[in-house]
């Protein structure tokens, strides 16, 4: 099997896409043209930032979204080296936070090494555990791939898949891999789910204010899918003295869907 770069996904040491197709383009020169849109129709000016929230649905709803926070990083081209991807499982059911065996993540843009020293790394700490089965099939952080390798290039991922596990758990393993400006740092999580369009509205303005006070303890559980990850962050950025910005803040209502029932999506820069 190859990807349409002629590079070979080979069985067990690379992960090869899952969701082409299905969330995102799966030709390559169509793939690179829709991410360098949704950047490039950015309408937020921020600064350059050590991390980011974006969401994680099909480029049809949240990629104008996902364009947002992104281009909060597109200045930083060259100097980032690493970025900590961490998304909730929404596949396979598991303790704690997963890391892949995999060497390299494929899309159809071609591969993305895995940071595998920064793997071993987290492997050290409780209820870190190595799994593919948990990242197989999991979308929230293969969806962010085609964004990091079109806006940063030729990086080193490590990608988190979260599952029932704490802020605490969470925070700490961001904590161990948090480096320097050459690492940036993405959660991967949707706002609110399956709400009437104004009500969804009410909620993710609430979500979005907590997010730039750094309030974690103010995030539901039905106001973000990846709400571990996000509160995560925020006991980082507190921690570290970032400032939270909103850069976008719409949903599916607004972009693909109807607006009986709708998912939210916010893009948030951390400097």
């Amino acid at each position: 099997m190859f990807l349409s770069t002629g590079q070979p996904i080979v069985d067990g040491s690379i992960r090869a896409p899952a969701v082409a197709g299905i969330f995102y383009p799966r030709d390559a020169l169509e793939l690179r043209a829709a991410v360098r849109s949704y950047v490039a129709s950015a309408n937020a000016d921020a600064p350059p930032a050590k991390a980011i929230i974006a969401p994680h649905a099909a480029y049809i709803y949240s990629g104008a979204t996902a364009g947002s926070a992104f281009a909060s990083l597109a200045a930083l081209r060259g100097r980032i080296t690493r970025v900590v991807l961490m998304g909730p499982a929404h596949r396979v059911a598991f303790e704690g936070l997963a890391v892949p065996r995999a060497e390299a993540f494929a899309t159809p843009l071609g591969l993305v090494r895995v940071d595998r020293r920064a793997v071993d790394a987290l492997l050290e700490l409780p209820r870190v555990f190595a799994s593919d089965r948990a990242h197989a099939e999991e979308h929230s952080l293969e969806v962010e791939l085609p964004f990091v390798q079109v806006v940063l290039g030729d990086v080193a991922v490590l990608p988190i898949a979260v599952g029932a596990a704490s802020d605490a758990e969470a925070a700490r393993a961001l904590e161990l891999v948090w480096g320097g400006p050459e690492t940036c740092v993405i959660v991967s999580s949707d706002l609110s789910h399956y709400y009437p369009y104004a009500a969804a509205q009410r909620r993710d303005r609430a979500t979005a204010q907590a997010v730039e006070r750094l309030a974690p303890e103010e995030i539901g559980e039905e106001d973000a899918c990846g709400r571990i990850g996000v509160r995560a962050l925020l006991r980082q950025a507190r921690a570290h003295g970032l400032h939270a910005t909103t850069l976008d803040l719409r949903s599916s209502g607004d972009t693909a869907g109807t607006r009986d029932r709708v998912v939210g999506y916010g893009a948030f820069s951390f400097a």
